[in-house]
Parts: C-alpha cells; sequence; structure tokens
C-alpha cells in the first residue's frame, strides 16, 4: 500500500474515535441522571411525605378523649323550696296547710323520744332498722302524730343508707324482699318516704318495684327531693299511688336562727301555692324551733296537718 493511502486510513479512523467519544460523552451522563432520582424515591420512606408533628396527638387516641368528655355529670341534691310558677288560689276561708315530716326517727332514743312529744300534729318517719321501733311507733300513734315508713335506698355519693337499703344493681326479687321486710317492721303508718336515695329514685326499674308494691298495699309515697333527677312521683302517678313531694329541707344547717329561716320559707311557700311540706330531723336544734313554732302557726294564719290530709285532699 501507498504511503500517502495509509495515512487517509488513519486519519478516518482517528475522528470516527472522536466522533464515537464526543458521541459517548453526550449521552451517558443524561442517562445517569435519570436513574439517580428513581433509587432515592424508592428508599425513602412514607411517613417522610406527610410527617406526624410531635405536638399532636395520635390519631387513634382523639376519639378515646372526646369520649370521656361525653359523660354525664351527676345532679347535685335538691335543698331549696320546690315551688310552682303560678300561685294557686286559696278558696275563701281556708287557710293554707303546712306539713312538718320529721325523718330518722328511732336510732337516737333519746331525741326520738322527744319528736314523739312534738305537738300533734306531726309526721314522725321511722327507720326500719330502729330499735325499740314498735314501743316508739306505738307511743307516736297515742300522742296523735302521723307514721310513715323511712325507706333506706341508695345514694349518689359514699354515704351509707343503712342495712337493707333498695340498690339500683340489685334484682327485682331482693329488692322486693328487701322492702317486704322493711314495710313488715312496724304497723300503723300511712305512706314511706326515701331515706337517701338520690341515685336509687333516679331509677325507673328500681322506682318501679317501689310503685308496685305500694299499690299492693294502698300506701302514699312522698318523694323527699334529694335528687332534681328524681323520677319517683312521675312513676307513682303513673302507677296510680298517692303522692306529693318535698318542698323545703328545715336543717341542712342546723344554726338556729337558719331553722326558722326555713320555717319563715316554709310559710311562703303555703302561702303561694296553698300548702307546704318540709322535712326536718330530730336534732336538738330542730326540736327546739318546732317547739316554739308550732303554738303560734295557726295564729298566722296556716293550719298544721299531716301529710295524708294534703295528699288526698290537697
Amino acid at each position: 500500500m501507498r504511503k500517502s493511502s495509509r495515512k487517509r486510513v488513519f486519519r478516518v479512523l482517528f475522528w470516527l474515535c472522536i466522533s464515537a467519544g464526543a458521541l459517548w460523552l453526550a449521552l451517558v451522563p443524561p442517562f445517569q441522571q435519570r436513574r439517580a432520582p428513581v433509587s432515592v424515591h424508592v428508599q425513602q420512606p412514607e411517613s417522610y411525605s406527610q410527617p406526624v408533628q410531635p405536638s399532636q396527638p395520635a390519631p387513634e387516641t382523639a376519639p378515646v378523649y372526646e369520649e370521656k368528655q361525653t359523660h354525664p355529670v351527676l345532679p347535685p341534691a335538691v335543698t331549696v323550696p320546690v315551688v310552682p310558677e303560678k300561685e294557686t288560689a286559696i278558696a275563701k276561708g281556708h287557710r293554707p296547710k303546712i306539713a312538718i315530716i320529721i325523718d330518722d326517727v328511732g336510732p337516737d332514743l333519746r331525741d326520738s323520744e322527744r319528736a314523739t312529744h312534738l305537738p300533734a300534729p306531726i309526721t314522725l318517719s321511722f327507720l326500719p332498722y330502729a330499735p325499740r321501733l314498735r314501743d316508739l311507733t306505738k307511743q307516736a300513734r297515742d300522742n296523735g302524730h302521723e307514721l310513715m315508713l323511712h325507706m333506706p335506698m341508695e345514694p349518689l355519693g359514699h354515704e351509707d343508707p343503712g342495712p337493707g337499703a333498695l340498690l339500683v344493681d340489685l334484682p327485682e326479687i331482693e329488692l322486693r324482699q328487701r322492702f317486704e321486710t322493711a314495710l313488715a317492721s312496724f304497723a300503723g303508718f300511712d305512706g314511706v318516704n326515701n331515706h337517701m336515695g338520690s341515685k336509687f329514685t333516679a331509677d325507673k326499674a328500681g322506682m318501679g318495684v317501689v310503685v308496685d308494691e305500694l299499690k299492693q298495699r294502698d300506701l302514699f309515697f312522698l318523694d323527699s327531693r334529694t335528687n332534681a333527677q328524681s323520677v319517683a312521683a312521675g312513676l307513682a302517678k303513673q302507677g296510680g299511688v298517692p303522692t306529693l313531694s318535698r318542698d323545703v329541707f328545715l336543717d341542712d344547717d342546723q344554726a338556729p336562727e337558719l331553722i326558722r329561716e326555713q320555717l319563715r320559707a316554709t310559710e311562703r311557700v303555703a302561702t303561694h301555692k296553698g300548702y307546704a311540706i318540709a322535712i326536718g330531723h330530730p336534732h336538738p336544734a330542730t326540736l327546739d324551733a318546732l317547739n316554739v313554732w308550732i303554738p303560734d302557726v295557726e295564729k298566722r294564719g296556716f293550719e298544721l296537718v299531716p301529710v295524708k290530709q294534703l295528699i288526698f285532699t290537697p
């Protein structure tokens, strides 16, 4: 081969190599750039795209918190007068009537005996587990007082209502047995009111048993109104059991002046609606106040009556 021909071949090969190198440099880097993001995206976890802020509560705990906030708040005991919105007209020639109930009679023998000697007519409500119950109730009847059974019922708090109390979780057969035992503890009473019972009197099932037992015995029910959510009076009316509710508590505070003020409040309620029912206890301060108040109540234009008279002829 000639020397000139070999030069032309080398020149062509040289330029082919140069062209191939240029082509490689032009094509390979873009390929690598296209693959790099793919490898990073595959390794990245999903939570990185939507990070959870440390200050935010975990999603699964939110419903639990909201559920706790919906629990109802138990209502407080009622200690204020229950006064109707409208005044009840009192027939001409009739005086407003007042019934005074002394609860918790029996366990404290000295104060209970003193209560039986209050000027009549006062309604004395006896606890069924009290000692000397038959002697005390006979003494009360002989002195002209109306008798009631003060039935222990379950409260909302932790206070002990006493043995044989009616509790919302008891089966119906045991509720009836406990109530029947209490009803047989003494004789001669006209009706029943609740001792404590802020929880039980709000329970429809339990109060339904009480109403049924009262209906069978022709007894009335007086709701002491220890809970604003009480269903006792409403169920009694539906079941055909005569019923009324307490208007005033006399001695939540046993200061003598406060008891006297509650007696004045009782008179105001009676003037407003024609009658009033006040509940007190055999505390010395309460008995002292009643011994002073009772002799003059008629002079102030009121008539002192047993609860039964209000329930059947209000």
